[in-house]
């Protein structure tokens, strides 16, 4: 898939839809994807970025302002990011770019340093996921969708200078032949942050008591950069899509300091690095088939670097020399992880009467994965390396769903069933120093449905269920070489799925246009994967089940003109351990710690057009977000304010100039966030940044 932020054009009205972007209901001639996704029986809702990539606001930030979602981050740009999905998150919930995982585009495994220029909207399923992904997704998925217009030649490009020394740049364009159909299209970034925002720690003074002061982190870089070229044809006799795309990409990032913020490094250092292909192929056959299909390969390189020998203070100074390199790990580290990754998928659909009421998809999506790696330094040292020893997992999603529409399009309903295969295979380090062959295969089964039915044209309800699962990854089974150690019987995790929603949205009319939606939902979740320490070595286990039950709403309006628009939107989710044994039985019932259970987004935005030409805009948006408070802890241990995060409450606003004409836009931006200056914490004792000022510069033409 290529990502390109060349000028968002719907495709033309008599272009057949890609499979991955297919219609899921009988719609009329002229509706965006967009519309087509909000009016389906799938539990999704659509984020358009069209004024987000006029902003600072990078991908995480957009999506944190969607009711259910919540992004925690352990620092600024490049940090990573923990992102929630109603309830569930990590590894429960998967990223795709235009239906393929996003780790095998050539992104790491989280969104939310991904530059939002290159991306046209997102799409978040809550808890119910098509097959046509081909993923084993317990919580939910987000869709990156990019511009899919092939018309015509594009260029596009932007720029951002922020606080903290934050530099972030993309570029793209393409270009048509419509005499032979032949498409060509290219993007490249890069991000360059120092992240030197001031941070409140304790440090020793004259007497070794530990006072508060203000610093700067000195040791929180991250660069990344990237680039993509794909070509190919479109609209042809024999296939309407036939795309090769290749791929490089790259990221470095500092390591300032621990899990807590107790203690600051100031040599340790991580990298990653990916490259590959892929080739997507799609066509129409008749009668009212279509097919889409899409593999590649991937090679990625991770390396963990700890061989520094300082203890650093806070304010950057090197207090003393280490006995040996390390920093985190006795005796250093220097670790290298190569993994290769081959897949695909395939997606088909078969409507017997064309525009007619039935639809039957197939899915099927082959993934294989083969890893190993170096510890430099216990091979310098003649020790044998756990890393060296070759992983593989081979797994096969497959799903068959049925569609129907009825009574004139306002009813729709999505059965479906998926199966899941997974065999991975593994050796392990022993005492001896000799490696043992590990392996294990897993067969699972899934099913779900989605339902909407239109009450009015303005109305709608929608109901979906899910019984998902998610298979462990070959490091929770096998660990990681290191730390971390091997558990065989590890099970998949499980969970029954449930949304209930209700949707509104007037046209606009003499009292402005009105939107609102009210949503709830359960997730009842066994054999939760977590990972557990035993003395000096940690494994992952199956330790407890737990259930959410939530409800998340949202409410907007838009003056006549669009001269002003509200919206806002809440979550509340209450999560509880229901575990009756094992590690977790005394905390059986109790609210499961370390995750916000309330939160909420409200913005505002004047628009006043014509200020200086006929075809401008000034944009002033105003944005707030509360988090309430929450423990770190079981409550069963106690209120102690150490271990909680306080609410907090952030405001931002941007100021925005556009330009348009019928071919190009122009836009600046002078964007300010967190204006107070507040404190903030997504995890305990790791400060956010404070008041950020940037600036933005976007052309589309």
């Amino acid at each position: 898939p290529a990502l390109s932020s060349a000028p968002k054009a719907a495709a033309s009205q008599d272009e057949a839809p890609t499979e991955y972007e297919e219609d899921v209901e009988v719609t009329a001639v002229g509706e965006t994807r967009a519309e087509r996704r909000r009016k389906s029986a799938e539990a999704v809702q659509v984020i358009e970025l069209e004024q987000a990539s006029m902003e600072s606001a990078d991908l995480g930030t957009a999506l944190a302002r969607t009711e259910g979602v919540d992004v925690r981050r352990t620092g600024g740009l490049g940090s990573t990011a923990r992102i929630s999905i109603a309830g569930l998150s990590d590894d429960q919930v998967r990223f795709f770019i235009d239906g393929v995982p996003l780790e095998f585009a050539g992104y790491g495994p989280g969104l939310a340093n991904v530059p939002v220029n290159l991306v046209q909207q997102m799409e978040v399923y809550t808890g119910v996921v098509p097959i046509r992904f081909g993923a084993d997704v317990l919580g939910g998925a987000v869709e990156l969708v990019t511009d899919q217009d092939v018309r015509g030649s594009a260029v596009a490009g932007s720029y951002e200078l922020a606080s903290f020394n934050i530099h972030r740049f993309t570029a793209s364009g393409r270009h048509y032949q419509e005499s032979t159909g032949l498409l060509v299209r290219a993007h490249g970034f890069y991000d360059d942050a120092r992240n030197d925002y001031p941070v409140n720690v304790e440090v020793p003074n004259d007497l070794g008591k530990p006072v508060p002061v203000e610093v700067r982190r000195f040791h929180d870089g991250y660069r990344a950069g990237g680039a993509s070229v794909e070509a190919g044809f479109v609209d042809k006799p024999w296939a309407r899509r036939l795309l090769m795309r290749g791929f490089i990409n790259a990221a470095g990032r500092d390591i300032q300091n621990d899990v807590n913020m107790e203690a600051a490094y100031g040599e340790v250092t991580t990298a990653d690095g990916s490259a590959g292909a892929t080739l997507r192929y799609a066509q129409n056959h008749d009668p009212g088939v279509s097919v889409d299909a899409v593999g590649g390969y991937t090679f990625r390189r991770n390396r963990f670097l700890d061989i520094g020998s300082c203890a650093y203070d806070w304010y950057g100074r090197c207090f003393l020399t280490l006995p040996q390199p390390g920093e985190i790990s006795e005796g250093g580290a220097e670790r290298y992880v190569n993994q290769h990754t081959a897949f695909a998928r395939l997606n088909a659909a078969w409507t017997p009467v064309p525009g007619g009421a039935h639809t039957l998809r197939l899915a099927v999506s082959p993934t294989f994965v083969a890893r190993s790696g170096e510890d430099r330094r216990l091979q310098a040292n003649n020790q044998p390396d756990p890393l060296t020893a070759p992983r593989g997992v081979t797994s096969l999603v497959s799903g068959l769903e049925y569609q129907l529409d009825a009574i004139d399009g306002r009813l729709q309903n999505i059965a479906f069933v998926k199966d899941y295969l997974q065999d991975v295979r593994a050796q392990k380090l022993l005492a001896s120093a000799e490696f043992m062959d590990l392996g294990r295969t897993a067969h699972e089964f899934g099913l779900g449905d989605s339902l909407r039915f239109r009450i009015t044209p303005e109305l709608g309800a929608k109901a979906s269920y899910e019984w998902a699962t998610r298979l462990p990854r070959p490091d929770e089974i096998f660990g990681d070489g290191n730390l971390i150690v091997d558990n065989l019987e590890l099970r998949p995790e499980t969970s029954h799925n449930f949304n209930l929603g209700l949707g509104y949205a007037s046209e606009p009319g003499r009292a402005g246009s009105f939107r609102a939606n009210v949503n709830g939902f359960a997730r009842l979740t066994d054999q939760l994967i977590i990972l557990i320490g035993q003395g000096s070595y940690f494994t992952y286990q199956n330790v407890y089940g737990s259930r959410a039950l939530g409800a998340m709403g949202s409410l907007g309006w838009t003056s006549p003109g669009r001269y002003l628009s509200l919206d806002g939107n809440a979550t509340y989710q209450d999560l509880r351990n229901t575990s009756g044994e094992g590690n977790y039985a005394e905390f059986k019932d109790q609210r499961i710690p370390n995750r916000p259970y309330l939160t909420a987004n409200g913005s505002a935005q004047v628009r006043v057009s014509g200020l200086l030409k006929f075809q401008d805009e000034l944009l002033v948006t105003w944005r707030t977000r509360y988090v309430d408070d929450f423990l770190l802890s079981w409550e069963a241990l106690g209120n102690d304010d150490k271990l909680g995060i306080d609410s907090q409450l952030t405001h931002g606003l941007a100021l925005t100039y556009v330009i348009r004409d019928m071919s190009t836009r122009l836009s600046w931006t002078l964007d300010f966030q967190n204006i107070t200056n507040a404190q903030t914490y997504d995890f305990y004792g790791v400060q956010r940044p404070g008041r950020l000022i940037a600036a933005k510069f976007t052309l589309e033409r």
